[in-house]
């Protein structure tokens, strides 16, 4: 992740989470008072977002000392110590809430996506996203993918083209759409293009298209389509496909299988953060 934005999302999750102040802990801890923590993994999964630890704290204190064990991308079982932090107590626990959101989501996007790369099966095919991501948390979520084994697609309507079915309706065709889009945009701009037909997918390749998009088609048609796309234009799977269903997809000879479900449909891993103090005077 690009730290500089990290460090402004933290930012922002942090001030509308605090508000003013932390009513409960700073009318309980003196601001002196030093704490300890633990962050621990409760259930088995794939890490991911280990920065936000680091970042979160030290934009309290610079000083707060945490130790990292583990990194994205690692396997995890219950009981793992994921990080150790030690400093003020009020930092500590203000900061809790908006690590462990963070580290628990992202970590059960990577856990999915890890199930689905598994499911697949494949050294040619690749797992990638989508941008039915959560609004505000698009990096943190796509950057979980990478951490499971998948890939992204692009990030937003900034990065890449894709021509779907409305698009070709006002153009009039396919070939009309990408000539519109290629007079439009830069050289270094990829186009995609969605097509549910032979007709769409001949004209596509014809147009100059450099990825095309088979939408909602079973893998015996996909693979009849694949057929007809050449090698230098990247092909990719996607509406409605399951876990369960990317082994066949995989066998169809695909570039791609774009999964919306990896960071809509994501289960949460059980990440906890126990922490502790010492009483003045206690060594």
């Amino acid at each position: 992740m690009n730290i500089i934005k990290l460090r402004e999302e933290l930012k922002r999750f942090l001030i509308e989470d605090i508000g003013e102040q932390d009513l409960t802990t700073s009318s309980i801890f003196p601001p002196s008072q030093i704490g300890e923590g633990k962050v621990l993994a409760k259930e088995p999964g794939i890490l991911a977002g280990v920065d936000v630890i680091k970042e979160c704290l030290h934009l309290f204190d610079p000083t707060i000392s945490v130790n990292l064990y583990k990194k994205d991308g690692e396997v995890l079982v219950p009981g793992d110590i994921i990080a150790t932090v030690k400093g003020p107590i009020v930092a500590l626990l203000t900061g809790e809430r908006i690590i462990l959101n963070l580290l628990q989501r992202m970590s059960g996007i990577a856990t999915l996506t890890a199930a689905a790369v598994k499911a697949l099966d494949s050294d040619h095919t690749k797992i990638c996203d989508t941008r039915k991501t959560t609004p505000g948390l698009r990096m943190f979520e796509k950057y979980a993918v990478k951490c499971g084994g998948g890939s992204n697609h692009r990030f937003g309507l900034y990065d890449g083209v894709m021509i779907k079915d409305n698009h070709i309706a006002f153009s009039g065709s396919i070939t009309k759409a990408v000539n519109a889009v290629r007079e439009n945009t830069g050289h270094m701009i990829k186009i995609e293009v969605e097509t549910e037909s032979r007709e769409a997918v001949l004209e596509a390749v014809a147009a100059g298209a450099d990825v095309i998009m088979f939408d909602n088609r079973k893998p015996p048609e996909i693979a009849e389509f694949v057929e007809l796309v050449p090698n230098h234009i990247v092909t990719e799977a996607s509406g409605g496909i399951t876990i369960d269903a990317l082994k066949d997809y995989g066998q169809t000879g695909v570039d791609y299988i774009s999964l919306g479900l990896l960071t809509h449909s994501y289960k949460a891993l059980d990440i906890s953060f126990v922490t502790g103090w010492k009483s003045e005077g206690e060594k």
